[in-house]
């Protein structure tokens, strides 16, 4: 018969238990699922983002032989971010295994473990929930705790920048798309300046979609062309246009959507080191000074033997290095 003292294995130590919750089936949001984010392991619990106050000058015209405009040297400032630290726990009591009967031919320990993996799979689940809100919250600028009000990191604010908005005016008939698709494109232009990219992506909050669907113009494109059947389809998967690809995004954190239903949030695709995740080690004696890793999953015997408490914890920072490149757009 399964007791707590299965614990003291070596099964269930932070190196373990740290292995299960990493290995542990990933249920990615969307953008995680894209890949859009570069992942990276830092040995530190701050990240230094460097900020280039570098502009371009048109040269005024002089008299030949006349002193010409000063140019002054790069202006650069370090900038210092905190991970943020997303600690989690769970109770096993010893009544939740005790009597527990091996299934088929799995020994206690197989069987305890279960139990265990099943605690780390929630764990797991929320913590890859957070990180995709995270995630958004660095699109958008403002990265926002799980009340889905209390302000985490404001990055328009730490780099001194203002946010660009952009109404699409998708609630007027004569709107022409074309135009706005434009007008975002040029806008992520002369944010990112020299740097080129491939694409841009919009993640729509759900009104925006709607409205986004039932604009003549948008219909009228497609009507009497190859792509009409575009139209007859899934109304709620991705479709290209004017240079952009429209998709749905769906993710709530409580009644909050993550991305507020009337609007949407544009971002250039395939421009190196823009979307940044860090991982700080977990605040164990164990991983101090240790390159961070996603998860990190631990269990302590709790007073007189009564149960295990395990934790879980992940200890990210997601940033968009170049916040002016996001652009926000209303319905």
């Amino acid at each position: 018969m399964p007791s707590i003292d299965i614990f003291n294995d070596d099964a269930f130590s932070l190196s373990s238990l740290t292995a299960a919750i990493n290995e542990q089936p990933h249920q990615p949001g969307r953008l995680s699922a894209l890949g859009l984010f570069e992942e990276e392991g830092i040995t530190t619990t701050t990240v230094q983002i460097e900020k280039d106050g570098d502009t371009l000058a048109l040269v005024p015209a002089g008299q030949r032989g006349s002193t010409g405009v000063v140019v002054g040297g790069t202006r650069r400032q370090l900038i210092p971010f905190n991970t943020i630290h997303l600690p989690q726990t769970a109770t096993i009591m010893a009544d939740e295994i005790q009597g527990l009967r091996a299934f088929g031919s799995e020994t206690e320990l197989e069987s305890v473990q279960t139990v265990v993996n099943k605690r780390l799979a929630k764990f797991r689940r929320q913590l890859d929930a957070t990180i995709e809100y995270h995630r958004i919250g660095a699109l958008r600028g403002l990265i926002l705790d799980a009340d889905g009000s209390s302000v985490l990191l404001d990055l328009y604010q730490t780099f001194g920048l203002k946010k660009t908005v952009i109404d699409f005016e998708l609630g007027k008939d004569d709107t022409h798309l074309r135009s706005k698709c434009l007008e975002l494109q040029e806008a992520i232009e002369d944010a990112l300046g020299a740097a080129t990219f491939t694409g841009v992506r919009v993640e729509c909050g759900k009104t925006f979609w709607a409205r986004l669907l039932a604009l003549p113009s948008f219909e009228a494109t497609y009507l009497n062309s190859e792509l009409a059947a575009a139209l007859r389809g899934e109304p709620r998967e991705a479709i290209e246009f004017g240079g952009c690809v429209f998709e749905r995004y769906r993710g709530k954190v409580g009644d909050k959507s993550f991305i507020p239903d009337d609007r949407a949030v544009a971002y250039p695709e395939g421009v190196a080191d823009l979307f940044i995740t860090r991982f700080a080690p977990g605040d164990y004696m164990d991983t101090v000074n240790t390159n961070g890793l996603p998860y990190y999953s631990s269990q302590e015997i709790m007073k007189h033997g009564k149960g295990v408490e395990l934790e879980g914890q992940s200890n990210p920072l997601n940033l968009c290095t170049r916040p002016r490149a996001c652009i926000e757009l209303k319905a």
